[in-house]
């Protein structure tokens, strides 16, 4: 099965779950928060779904990533 999210993608939603915020991914991956954002939205864009939220609920139903 192909994956839907990079590397990167990857690492941003695994901490949006943790409940990090932009700030926080922001600091700890070492890149701006305008990146972090990026990165949402293309997730956000490539899943065809309105947000953050609906974007975590299709992530998880793919198994791309858990709770």
């Amino acid at each position: 099965m192909k994956k839907i999210l990079t590397r990167r993608e990857k690492e941003v939603f695994d901490l949006l779950v943790s409940n990090y915020d932009t700030k926080e991914i922001s600091e700890k991956l070492n890149i701006s928060e305008k990146t972090v954002r990026n990165h949402i939205s293309n997730v956000i864009l490539k899943l065809a779904v309105k947000g953050r939220a609906q974007a975590v609920v299709e992530l998880i139903r793919c198994r791309e990533i858990e709770i």
